[in-house]
């Protein structure tokens, strides 16, 4: 059980590393714009989801208490 604290909260950091540094991420949404029986028009539309700092930090945070504690509990 001490195992899955220490991996738990070794992903966390990672994701609060990377949340912190990128401060988001990128992708792509495809929608139908016109349809006329057979013809079909597709319109992909890129966007962006940006993580709040707050939750970069809190993910940083947890997870290396989760470490931490994991890792002096042996």
């Amino acid at each position: 059980m001490k195992r899955v604290g220490i991996i738990v909260g070794a992903v966390l950091l990672v994701l609060g590393i990377g949340a912190l540094s990128y401060g988001g991420f990128n992708y792509t949404e495809d929608h139908t714009a016109l349809k006329m029986g057979p013809l079909q028009v597709d319109v992909e539309q890129d966007k962006r989801l940006n993580v709040p700092v707050w939750a970069g930090v809190a993910l940083t945070a947890v997870g290396g208490v989760l470490v931490l504690v994991g890792a002096t509990r042996r």
